[in-house]
């Protein structure tokens, strides 16, 4: 994978060096995961979906730390493209989604590329760093309930 890296100098405000981190990190396995089809957010949809089948709109809004309605909107364009499957009994109001069967293919497929861009950033940032940077997140994501 071609990814040049830039010299950037940081800004004086948190915020904005970690919303710039935050889209550098994005793009990084978006890059990676481009040959799937996916992008990180919906990779990350169906990677939760296929370990917590069936699970309910509501339970994986939890699990994933999303709002309902953003998560919502995320889902539909995976359903319309036939990656999950509603498996609800018909009339009731708790959606239960799990993967079909060319979700679970793209998805294992698309693994391989994340696991390439874990290993990218963990060879460029090194162990130590990304053991750092895992707790700063943690702490960071603790500011709020």
């Amino acid at each position: 994978m071609d990814i040049k890296i830039y010299n950037k100098k940081p800004s004086q405000c948190n915020c904005l060096n970690l919303r710039r981190a935050s889209h550098a990190i994005t793009e990084v396995y978006d890059k990676f995961l481009a040959p799937s089809g996916l992008k990180i957010g919906q990779f990350s949809l169906l990677k939760h979906i296929d370990a917590l089948e069936p699970v309910s709109v509501s339970n994986l809004a939890i699990s994933i730390r999303l709002d309902r309605t953003t998560l919502v909107r995320n889902l539909k364009p995976l359903e319309e493209r036939g990656y999950i499957d509603d498996i609800a009994i018909e009339g009731t109001r708790n959606r239960q989604l799990k993967l079909t069967a060319k979700g679970k293919e793209v998805y294992k497929s698309a693994e391989v590329l994340w696991f390439k861009a874990q290993n990218y950033l963990d060879d460029y940032l090194g162990k130590d760093n990304i053991d750092i940077f895992t707790t700063l997140l943690s702490k960071i994501e603790a500011l709020v309930p």
